[in-house]
């Protein structure tokens, strides 16, 4: 009898948990009526601003349904020696949102091991055999069915960028978040069908202890940059991976296949490239379905926006090499658009205290290699250099005569060269660093100038540096981007 009682008493505990658990999961209200004072956006991820709190509530509905995260630093702090400028991308991640009860994780799956075959036992085998990540927990506000609204304001609100972690790593002091000091940056807060864009003011605040920070800082106890975070969707399933071969100079993903053969290599490899497609597949030389667009920063001065365009459109040659008419195109950035925006392949002219580096980057598919964005950091002040060895070489210190065309020209030059550069790495290419010694073979080379002696001891600069694409890279992107007949190997 005590054992029975002892049961029932068991029973009830159980029963009263469940029924607490249930009420707290009904006691929330209806997103419709949580969010009847806010601003909608509807799109990709929904998401709500409350402007009475300053908070920023999503909509989830993708339940486990894989996109890509992506967080930016689309205002940074000016230090080529810290390393944060403006427009540096973070990681691409591919998540899901995964609910248990009130809980909503943000949750990674592993894509570095894998087991590529149609036995779902064998692809849970590899799942549970590796870490996943939960890039963070949010806390359900509200429900409607299905729907959930979340309060996501501290996971924008926070140092995503990992920028306190960079200003400890450079020696320049000891900082932290200051939640008082952040807050949503409504401006380049924005929705679409495809993706979910949201930007934050984020304020660190510390001891500073290096001189980088306080050249560049106007109070360095306090540092405010931004941060932006992206909710992209996945492409669809129509992309077909090229297969990675260390001859054809592309840059790529590679992954374990545990559902390889024994006798095969379990990594795999695939280059990094652009969806391209021809309109005509049997056509020589054809259109694309949809082009490449690179949009040039509308922030660029003349005569260096005109540069920037005429040294990335060079590509053009390129594809034109391997079968495609107009296929990749150059523009300005249009001044409503967002750099940050993963619609957009971008070449940002990017100033900073002192010289600093130039390069190419890009938002990967961690899936297939296919990239979504290209994203280029040209360094504003590398030009000046370029002018200053032009100076070097003619001295042009005569009285009363006018500086030389010349030492422009070459400057210009170079920076053309180098907006091919940087562009072509956002295409998927590696550098070339044979190409000068094969008569300028590569744009991919750190080119040295070439400086001509005429007769009588005066200098050339007319031929400092090549004009138009290499011949190494019209066979790059022909491996890269030409479609291969089907009973063809690629």
């Amino acid at each position: 009898m005590a054992r029975f009682r002892f049961l029932l008493f068991i029973a009830f505990l159980i029963l009263g948990r469940s029924t607490l658990w249930a009420g707290a999961a009904t006691s929330l209200p209806a997103i419709e009526q949580k969010t009847r004072n806010m601003k909608a956006f509807p799109g990709f991820i929904p998401f709500y601003w409350d402007a009475a709190s300053g908070k920023i509530y999503l909509k989830i509905s993708l339940w486990n349904q894989e996109f890509l995260y992506l967080n930016s630093l689309p205002a940074g702090i000016g230090s080529n020696d810290i390393g944060l400028d403006r427009g540096q991308l973070g990681d691409t991640r591919v998540v899901k949102f995964v609910r248990s009860g009130p809980k909503v994780l943000l949750m990674q799956p592993n894509y570095r091991f894998r087991a590529i075959t149609n036995n779902d036992e064998e692809k849970k085998a590899v799942q549970d055999a590796f870490a996943v990540s939960v890039l963070w927990g949010f806390k359900a506000v509200a429900a409607s069915g299905k729907d959930v609204l979340v309060d996501a304001t501290p996971f924008f609100l926070r140092d995503a960028h990992g920028v306190a972690k960079t200003l400890k790593q450079t020696h320049q002091g000891n900082y932290r978040l200051d939640a008082g000091r952040s807050a949503v940056y409504l401006p380049n807060t924005k929705n679409f069908p495809k993706n979910t864009e949201i930007e934050a003011i984020i304020t660190l605040v510390g001891e500073p202890s290096g001189r980088y920070i306080r050249q560049v800082t106007p109070t360095p106890e306090s540092v405010t940059v931004r941060m932006h975070h992206s909710f992209i969707q996945l492409p669809d399933n129509h992309y077909k991976p090229r297969k990675f071969d260390p001859r054809a100079g592309f840059l790529g993903i590679s992954y374990m296949d545990f559902a390889t053969p024994i006798g095969e290599p379990l990594r795999k490899q695939f280059i990094a490239r652009h969806r391209l497609e021809k309109k005509d597949p049997s056509a020589p030389l054809s259109e694309a379905v949809q082009p490449i667009v690179y949009y040039v920063d509308s922030g660029a001065p003349e005569p260096i926006r005109s540069a920037l365009i005429e040294g990335a459109s060079w590509w053009n040659q390129a594809f034109k090499a391997a079968g495609y008419k107009n296929a990749f195109q150059v523009k300005v950035l249009p001044p409503d658009a967002d750099p940050m925006d993963i619609r957009y392949n971008v070449i940002q002219w990017v100033h900073r205290a002192t010289r600093g580096w130039s390069y190419g980057s890009s938002v990967v598919d961690p899936r297939t290699g296919e990239i979504i964005k290209g994203h280029i950091s040209l360094g504003s002040q590398r030009v000046r250099q370029d002018y200053l060895i032009a100076e070097g070489l003619l001295a042009p210190y005569e009285e009363g005569k006018a500086v030389p065309p010349a030492m422009l020209k070459m400057a210009l030059a170079r920076l053309r060269q180098l907006a091919a550069h940087e562009v072509g790495h956002t295409l998927g290419l590696a550098h070339n660093f044979a190409a000068s010694t094969h008569n300028r073979a590569s744009v991919m080379d750190y080119p040295h100038p070439v400086i001509k002696i005429e007769p009588g001891g005066k200098l050339d600069l007319s031929d400092a540096y090549a004009t138009g694409i290499g011949e190494w890279d019209k066979v790059a992107i022909r491996y890269g981007y030409a479609e291969v007949p089907r009973r063809e190997n690629e």
